[in-house]
């Protein structure tokens, strides 16, 4: 598992949310696109906004803590069929709980508690963008990963609606 932190969150030129995940040293990238509304939860929680009422995600917390558990950290462990799954790893009274979730809910989650972010090496070897000199093929792929990153919307995220028309 590699720890990775969320690096942005925007909407790319097709007005899709999508999902930036580093490595510690900014190398490894890992894109994973999500819905609107999760993308709002996770760039609310890192500007550390609050909207006056509990978010699903900030209910889901309470909740957790009100049964006397902790988010420890997330896992994303997979990539099927260009959908990723993650897991939140849960203390409760002793125990350690493994918890399927979608990624976007489990990094909502993570950014507002601190928890720490992991993503499997195999999901790594399929799905990532490396920042290297590497071969042609991968500073290719790298290129067009920084093309999309030219691209997407970082600033106004709050802002956009997906039914609102272009």
């Amino acid at each position: 598992m590699v720890e990775m932190r969320v690096q942005r969150v925007g909407i790319d030129p097709q007005r899709n949310a999508v999902l930036i995940l580093a490595d510690s040293e900014g190398r490894r990238l890992l894109p994973v696109y999500i819905g609107f509304y999760e993308a709002q939860a996770i760039a609310l929680a890192i500007a550390g906004e609050s909207i006056g009422r509990p978010l699903t995600h900030d209910l889901l917390l309470s909740v957790l803590s009100a049964l006397g558990g902790h988010l420890d950290e997330i896992w994303i462990t997979r990539l099927v069929d260009r959908t990723f799954y993650a897991v939140l790893r849960v203390s409760a009274h002793g125990r350690t709980l493994e918890i399927d979730s979608r990624p976007s809910d489990a990094v909502a989650l993570a950014v507002r508690t601190g928890a720490r972010i992991l993503v499997a090496e195999q999901v790594l070897a399929v799905a990532q963008v490396v920042d290297t000199d590497a071969d042609e093929e991968e500073e290719e792929e790298a290129e067009r990963f920084r093309d999309l990153l030219e691209h997407i919307d970082f600033d106004n995220l709050d802002e956009e609606s997906p039914d609102e028309e272009a």
